[in-house]
């Protein structure tokens, strides 16, 4: 099963961060018991064996005839003195026992063996010690039963545990921040992008901050300033061409007047028209990619009532349901442009055309539904490039340039605005236009 993966750089490298953070205080904190654990066996073994060879050496300053009237007064804290030999069925512990370094470090003169005793006062068996005085006899000690390292008793969580959690909840604030600082710059180098596409002649992009930061701004703007050069180059291409065109297209119109059989005359006339048609609307798709800053309240409603009246008295049957509280902040003539090329389109190809509006948390939304056929699912996206039509639109009557759509995109991209193209299960094509609501 695959884990699921944060889709953003921000939740990502604090997923980063705080996994590694966790890990790191796991191991410190699993070090950290091991150590005390150690550190507290130890002190153990050194406090016990001295007190073991401070109860020899008093032993050894004592005659033998007063060591059993003192015998149980120098084990009365937790030792248990004998002065008899350790029983012949036990058996020594290994030289490796925890407890024997401690105990030879303490009395390294003396000869030491070290038993377990089955019987105890805890859970666990006691040690017998077996050691000898320097008059040669012997003394066994019975020793308090000792936990192994692995069930020494836990530290308590009283101070531990809230400590750790404020470590953690301090490192999670400043990995959130961190974070947040280092990923600031590519929000706002994503929002210039987005902004390029509404308006190429924005002001440039802020190129103070960190090197890799300032670079990254600094690529941005000169690619603004490129796309902008581009734009304005092309417009002014097409607008010459437009222009120095418009000259021997009026002369071919005269000298078409002079051909006296009509039908030529007329086929030529025809000609004539879609070229003037096909280089007027060239001259706006090219246009229409150019950003208009003037921007004003637009009453949607009203203007959606004046293109449903335009488009009846044309003829065409053209409907219009809903209404919008709020109006929208953008430029007139080209969201009258790009609305009228779409219903133009539906009409076009679906003879009915049904307008339909609603408002949304993020805006308004405009459907354009006509009742022709629709578009295969591959053509969806293709008919919004320039020149591209169907093969139903290949033909003088019906046909056009193939720029109505990619006018409209454009035109509604300049304000922020985006459309798509989708076949509803009641058929036709819908045509979605959605408005940002501005602030």
């Amino acid at each position: 099963m695959k884990l699921p993966w944060p889709r953003s750089l921000f939740a990502r490298l604090m997923l980063i961060w705080l996994i590694g953070i966790s890990l790191v205080l796991a191991v410190s904190f699993a070090l950290f018991v091991g150590e005390r654990d150690r550190v507290g066996r130890d002190a153990l073994f050194e406090g016990i064996a001295q007190e073991v060879a401070n109860v020899a050496d008093v032993l050894d300053r004592l005659a033998p005839e007063e060591r059993a009237r003192w015998i149980d007064e120098l084990g009365r804290r937790r030792l248990r003195l004998s002065l008899r030999p350790p029983p012949e069925h036990l058996r020594p512990l290994p030289p490796d026992h925890p407890m024997l370094p401690a105990l030879r470090r303490a009395m390294p003169e003396r000869n030491i063996m070290l038993f377990a005793h089955s019987r105890g006062d805890g859970p666990h068996p006691a040690l017998l010690l077996s050691l000898s005085l320097r008059d040669g006899s012997s003394v066994s000690v019975r020793l308090p039963g000792i936990a192994p390292l692995a069930e020494l008793p836990p530290a308590p969580p009283g101070r531990l545990l809230p400590a750790l959690a404020a470590l953690l909840i301090g490192v999670s604030l400043l990995t959130w921040l961190g974070v947040r600082i280092a990923t600031r710059p590519l929000s706002r180098m994503a929002a210039a992008a987005r902004a390029l596409g509404e308006d190429p002649d924005r002001p440039p992009m802020d190129t103070r901050g960190p090197v890799e930061v300032a670079q990254a701004a600094a690529a941005f703007n000169q690619m603004q300033q490129r796309i902008g050069e581009h734009v304005r180059d092309r417009t002014r291409i097409l607008a010459a061409i437009s222009h120095d065109l418009q000259t021997p297209i009026t002369r071919l119109r005269l000298r078409a007047e002079m051909i006296d059989e009509e039908t030529l005359r007329t086929k030529i006339q025809a000609d004539l028209d879609a070229m003037q048609s096909l280089i007027k609307e060239g001259l706006t798709y090219a246009r229409s990619m150019e950003a208009d800053r003037s921007r004003q309240t637009i009453d949607l409603n009203g203007l959606l009532e004046a293109l449903r009246d335009d488009a009846v008295d044309m003829g065409w049957s053209v409907a219009l349901a809903g209404t919008l509280r709020t109006p929208f902040e953008g430029q007139i003539s080209a969201l009258r442009r790009a609305l009228w090329n779409l219903i133009e389109n539906g009409v076009k190809f679906g003879q009915q055309v049904d307008i339909r509006v609603s408002e949304t948390s993020d805006g308004q939304t405009i459907l354009i539904r006509d009742h022709g056929p629709g578009l295969p699912p591959e053509e969806l996206e293709k008919v919004f490039e320039p020149f591209y039509r169907t093969e139903a639109s290949r033909n003088r009557e019906t046909g056009g340039t193939g720029l109505g759509l990619a006018i409209a995109r454009n035109l509604l991209r300049t304000q922020g605005a985006t459309v798509t193209l989708s076949n509803p299960a009641e058929g036709g094509l819908l045509a979605t236009v959605k408005l940002p609501r501005r602030h």
